[in-house]
């Protein structure tokens, strides 16, 4: 029995035998195709990086909404920091699919998408290296010295992650804000109402901590503070489910976000 009527997911979901290397493979080069006949989503490999004698590019899609511009709100979007679960990535993929289709959903935005953190594992074979982990700032491994290069170039106002979780059967949504500079009280980046109907917890770190890993070790660098989401979705549901919970609620997300950046610039 297919859960996705229950839960109000109107997104297809590929199915089981469908999410192996040779299919995200294929998934890859078809958005890529559809970047080059789309005005909103563009192509944008980011690299090289090496292993082994070999190099490989980390996938890039760069989304401009109507009317963006140099000044937009800018969002990076994660996903496969392990390669072994590619249900992540695909449906990142399918988010863009869905805005190059639905370009209003991000109108003003910059959103760029990386769909497969683990480049160097799955086209090169490297090892598994814990990237999800790594400190941003410190690390010496290609994926994610081409990340910090990206988030230094680009100035993202927020950082949005995607991981598989083994120890729960609920979405944990997990907010954490550069260390001192908290973010507007009146500001609700995401909300029950996003996550609907799926069972959720949510997760708020201490401004007071400076992170140890992941993209808010370059925080004090970037023009702006960024803020960082990151969206635990258990491994053990259902693909259909759990592919279709990410497109929703990152699809809610992001139109909250255009919200909020047109109600900054009437303040």
């Amino acid at each position: 029995m297919n859960p996705l009527p229950r839960y109000g997911v109107t997104a297809s979901a590929p199915a089981p035998e469908a999410m192996g290397s040779d299919a995200f493979q294929e998934h890859l080069s078809a958005l890529y195709a559809l970047s080059q006949r789309n005005n909103h989503v563009f192509g944008s490999p980011v690299g090289p990086l090496y292993h082994g004698g070999r190099h490989a590019y980390l996938p890039r899609f760069v989304f401009f909404g109507p009317h963006a511009t140099d000044e937009s709100w800018r969002l990076a979007f994660y996903a496969n920091f392990d390669r072994r679960d590619l249900r992540a990535g695909h449906a990142v993929l399918h988010l863009v699919e869905r805005l190059a289709e639905n370009s209003g959903d991000g109108y003003g935005l910059n959103l760029s998408f990386f769909p497969l953190v683990d480049a160097a594992g799955f086209f090169l074979g490297a090892p598994l290296r814990d990237l999800g982990r790594a400190h941003w700032s410190r690390s010496d491994l290609p994926e994610i010295r081409l990340l910090e290069k990206d988030a230094r170039l680009n100035g993202y106002h927020g950082f949005i992650q995607v991981e598989s979780v083994d120890h729960d059967d609920v979405i944990t949504v997990r907010v954490r804000e550069p260390a001192g500079v908290p973010l507007a009280p009146d500001v609700e980046l995401i909300s029950s109402a996003d996550i609907d109907p799926f069972p959720v917890r949510f997760e708020r770190a201490s401004r007071d901590i400076a992170p140890a890993e992941g993209p808010l070790t370059v925080a004090e660098d970037l023009p702006a503070p960024p803020f960082e989401l990151t969206l635990c979705v258990p491994a053990a549901w259902p693909d259909d489910l759990y592919h279709g919970a990410i497109i929703t609620i990152l699809n809610r997300f992001i139109i909250r976000y255009r919200a909020l950046q047109a109600y900054g610039q009437h303040l």
